[in-house]
């Protein structure tokens, strides 16, 4: 049994499990769990992709075959719903496949031993100390010593998560009931779909270390603090060892398709990109947050090279200029970027310095507040580029809100784009949904009228186009 992996014991008890690669890799990080390699574990995955079926009941059963004095707890954000998962566990637990596999891990049946417990909620290993608990978000757990916690979706829907007085509920009971259970060695895995940027692991990652799992090593960098897993529903960003698909391939095709995945989006983008793909932010809160896509190396298939600038509207505004690439599937990459609030004739030169750097073949410079001008300076430094000047005749405000969804589905920053350019950076990811609250609009009103000019469904909607010859 020593070599048995997860994968393998999963296919045994249940060899009904339509295991998909990515069920592979998730079920080989569990496994690292289970080893005692991985002690805080998040893993972030959309609806209905077999996360329950992987971490809350095969692999309790594992982790008791592998130790039988273990005590493992499960919380869900109701009792009933922790005691499905119990029952499941107790299940393969009295399995003959299971005794096969872990001939010392067994459990009370026919009402014997008489003197271990078997409910529901709670079931003794017989022989050891160990055992299993369920407990809903909320309920108690006096006395009860706790080697490894489970919590599998502590919020029921999105009422209860988008309710402060539910979320501070569920971080009071974690704190004061789950961390209390705990010693120095006991391990923590949260499993979720997230429904908001302050449940409970965004509260945790505003607390603790976490370290973003991008491949196999961060097993042995994580140390003592939180190693987390996404697992988006539609891939952004390059191919790596832990997400080898192709930018904008579903993770469970055969069970959710692209096409349904996209239509969920058009629905409401702002909860797919919070449940599918686990970058929630609050609806009264952050428009964008940090939930730029990344990439690390453009694609073949560059068919478009451009540069969109906004020219300085008051005093201490900022110039924001981006040149960008357009792939065959209409993804917008960001090549490269000025944002200043210095001089015209200072930008002028940064920006066609830029134009030419980033090989762009057009520039379209908004011709408010004298940005006429700057388009004709910037046509003469840099006289290869076709620079064209428009009036942007669309109200700021609802230009910016109505196309944030978009603009977080189609743009990818270059990875480490906040240190390339901290305060774009800075005014992007705390731009907010008030629109008031804002000071500074300008990066968030280039991006808007880049997707504009580039999305097919919105391209140059009531502009006035004038080229420079």
């Amino acid at each position: 049994m020593n070599n048995l992996t997860f994968s393998d014991f999963a296919c045994e008890v249940y060899p009904f499990l339509d295991m998909q690669a990515f069920h592979c890799r998730y079920y080989r990080l569990l496994e690292l769990f289970a080893m005692g390699q991985v002690r805080r574990l998040i893993i972030t995955m959309p609806p209905q992709h077999g996360k329950s079926v992987g971490a809350s009941t095969l692999l309790p059963a594992f982790m008791l075959g592998l130790n039988p004095d273990m005590r493992i707890a499960i919380a869900s954000y109701s009792s009933m719903l922790a005691s499905k998962f119990n029952r499941r566990v107790q299940r393969i637990l009295e399995s003959r496949e299971y005794g096969d596999m872990f001939p010392d891990t067994s459990i009370k049946q026919g009402g014997r031993p008489p003197q271990y417990i078997r409910t529901a909620d709670e079931v003794e290993i017989v022989g050891h100390d160990g055992g299993l608990l369920s407990v809903g978000r909320e309920g108690s757990l006096t006395g009860n010593r706790v080697d490894c916690f489970i919590l599998d979706d502590l919020y029921k829907d999105a009422m209860e998560a988008n309710s402060p007085i539910v979320r501070d509920n569920c971080w009071e009971w974690y704190t004061s009931v789950v961390k209390t259970r705990m010693h120095n060695s006991s391990q923590e895995l949260i499993v979720f779909t997230r429904w908001h940027e302050e449940d409970l692991i965004g509260s945790i990652r505003s607390l603790e270390p976490v370290v973003d799992m991008r491949s196999w090593d961060d097993v042995e960098r994580v140390g003592d603090g939180w190693l987390h897993l996404n697992l988006e529903a539609i891939k952004t960003g390059s191919p790596s060892p832990l997400d080898p698909r192709t930018e904008g391939e579903a993770l469970w095709p055969e069970r959710q398709s692209l096409a349904l995945l996209e239509q969920k989006r058009r629905l409401d983008p702002v909860r797919f990109e919070a449940m599918y793909q686990g970058r929630p932010s609050s609806r009264g809160g952050q428009l964008y947050g940090d939930n730029f896509a990344e990439w690390d190396s453009l694609p073949d298939h560059i068919v478009r090279r451009a540069n969109y600038t906004d020219t300085a509207d008051e005093g201490d505004d900022y110039l924001c200029s981006i040149s960008y690439a357009v792939d065959a599937d209409g993804l917008i990459y960001i090549l490269d970027a000025v944002y200043s609030r210095e001089p015209m004739e200072v930008t002028e030169n940064l920006v066609s310095q830029m134009l030419i750097r980033s090989d762009v073949r057009s520039s379209a410079v908004e011709s408010n507040n004298g940005g006429r001008g700057f388009a004709r300076a910037i046509q003469r430094l840099a006289p290869r580029v076709r620079v064209e000047w428009f009036h942007q005749s669309g109200n700021k405000q609802a230009r910016i809100l109505s196309h944030s969804a978009t603009v977080l589905h189609l743009v990818r920053f270059p990875r480490g784009w906040a240190q390339l350019w901290p305060e774009m950076y800075a005014h992007l990811v705390s731009y907010r949904r008030d629109f008031a609250s804002n000071r500074w609009h300008d990066a968030a009103d280039v991006l808007t009228g880049i997707v504009e000019r580039e999305s097919s469904s919105s391209q140059r909607s009531g502009s006035r186009i004038s080229f420079l010859k």
